[in-house]
């Protein structure tokens, strides 16, 4: 008897060591491991393996796999104040001081006194305001070193951590799935060029030169005999709603096959990429998860998902659920 439970528990154990090696393999073969099983997840698997199979009917060649991003929203966070916000606004403390007409001149007083009410009273106008007092009158390396600074120390308030680790991990390995199958990945977002060029290829590798916003206008000048662009308080180009199309066709030369959104301001980018031809893959994230992250859409006052969203539905765009068709938000919950 003793030697047939010692047989029983050798095959038994066996067994088991066989299993978990099997779904060993299988979570480290899973390129979009934070996806749940769900339609979003097939659709995005079955899209890419149309695509790249070579000698069928819908192969797309490697050079025009093109896929293009938002960021705001869609790579990570921007609830419940858009990042460049956040960082727009530390910046008048921080240039205060150089400036004393800004404790008695709005929304520059709103912003020192923590009156959000009053910035916001100053509608989109307050905000451009801001942005261009904070971020023009220097050179494009002065910029970048600011921004590099702060993305490097600031924190979200509700999570207390760094910006850099609100990105959202499902995203970033869609990014990564996308590029091993030869595909280029743009990020294409109504946030400024310069203020995500400093930190987007360690984020989400992707590099400087395939990330697109909108922009300040520059203009070369010699300072110190050195050459420099100077940041004018001028805007040069709106990379948000209709002007995302725009921006794609003179800066990438190629309509996208994939293209990825979570507001209204990219439903414009989603029809360009719609009406294409052959295979095209439309998608938007829909913040349903209260919990993990944030619940918003028709009534927001950021990264508003309404007409979109009733396109999406209507055309039958894949839209993915945060609560539903994500394991994980972020890589350390």
């Amino acid at each position: 008897m003793g030697k047939l439970l010692r047989i029983l528990l050798y095959s038994y154990l066996s067994f088991s060591v066989a299993i978990l090696t099997v779904k060993s393999a299988a979570a480290q073969s899973d390129p979009l491991p934070s996806w749940n099983d769900t339609a979003a997840k097939h659709n995005i698997e079955s899209f890419v393996d149309r695509v790249t199979k070579e000698g069928g009917k819908d192969f797309v060649p490697p050079a025009e796999r093109i896929a293009t991003f938002d960021n705001d929203g869609t790579l990570w966070v921007e609830s419940p104040v858009y990042t460049q916000i956040a960082f727009a606004f530390d910046r008048v403390k921080a240039m205060a001081p150089q400036h004393p007409e800004w404790k008695t001149t709005q929304p520059f007083k709103g912003v020192l006194e923590g009156d959000m009410k009053a910035v916001a009273a100053t509608g989109e106008k307050g905000i451009v305001e801001i942005t261009v007092a904070t971020s023009t009158g220097m050179t494009n390396a002065e910029f970048e070193k600011s921004v590099s600074q702060w993305i490097a120390t600031a924190h979200d308030r509700k999570f207390n951590r760094p910006y850099t680790e609100l990105i959202y991990q499902p995203m970033v390995e869609l990014l990564a799935y996308l590029r091993s199958n030869g595909f280029k990945t743009y990020i294409v977002s109504g946030g400024e060029q310069e203020f995500m060029r400093p930190w987007a290829e360690k984020a989400y590798g992707i590099p400087p030169e395939q990330v697109l916003g909108s922009t300040m206008k520059t203009q070369f000048e010699m300072r110190n005999g050195q050459p420099a662009l100077m940041r004018l308080p001028q805007i040069g180009f709106i990379d948000d709603g209709p002007g995302k199309p725009v921006g794609i066709n003179q800066f990438i030369g190629r309509r996208p096959i994939l293209a990825f959104g979570n507001s209204d301001g990219d439903l414009q980018m989603l029809e360009w990429t719609a009406a294409g031809p052959g295979a095209r893959l439309m998608l938007l994230v829909h913040h349903t998860d209260a919990v993990r992250e944030y619940a918003y859409d028709r009534k927001s006052s950021v990264g508003q998902l309404d007409k979109a969203l009733d396109e999406a539905t209507a055309k039958g765009w894949t839209v993915v659920s945060m609560k539903d068709d994500w394991k994980k938000v972020f890589a350390f919950q």
